[in-house]
């Protein structure tokens, strides 16, 4: 996963896939703004991207358009929509999400077709509810259960939504994410 500076991934993200061409890594996020270094890249060395857009349905489709015409295959690109926190945009991502695999079910749209990654750790633990000390919100409760909790109701939500990859952070967020999907899948 890159920096987060789109200048700076275009750059690191080309170079780690040419280190090890043919491993098939999944690197990202590629945005509108780089996305053709990082795509010509993962097409040269054998990689998969993340092709991140903002949370908007015809911007993901647009982006998956535009790394197809460079010559990647669509089996080679996950879609992460961008992902807002429970109480910070968790309903918009959800609905976005919801649409997309609508397009790519109900319209047989194969560019809307592709897998979901969300990046949901980085939204959780930034909101509010999760930053604010016991001390500044005392009937917040503790701060480290709040956290636990935004990522883990966050990453409920967007898996409900059809995610197929979770970024988290909190050891203890995983291990019950990690025991619902069993309980799901069992």
């Amino acid at each position: 996963w890159g920096s987060g500076n789109t200048e700076k991934d275009q750059e690191v993200l080309p170079a780690v896939m040419e280190a090890f061409p043919q491993e098939n890594f999944l690197l990202g996020p590629a945005e509108e703004s780089n996305y053709k270094k990082i795509a010509a890249s993962a097409i040269g060395y054998g990689h998969c991207i993340v092709g991140k857009s903002s949370i908007d349905v015809n911007l993901a489709k647009q982006l998956n358009i535009l790394c197809e015409n460079l010559g990647l295959p669509l089996e080679k690109i996950v879609m992460d929509p961008t992902t807002g926190a429970l109480g910070y945009g968790i309903e918009y991502t959800y609905s976005v999400m919801e649409r997309i695999s609508l397009a790519g079910l109900a319209q047989n749209d194969e560019k809307m077709q592709l897998p979901f990654i969300n990046d949901l750790a980085k939204e959780a633990w930034k909101t509010r509810e999760a930053m604010l000390s016991i001390e500044e919100e005392p009937t917040f409760g503790d701060q480290d259960t709040r956290g636990i909790l935004m990522e883990t109701i966050t990453a409920l939500d967007v898996l409900t939504a059809g995610s197929s990859v979770l970024i988290m952070r909190n050891p203890k967020s995983v291990a019950v994410m990690k025991e619902l999907i069993n309980e799901l899948y069992a």
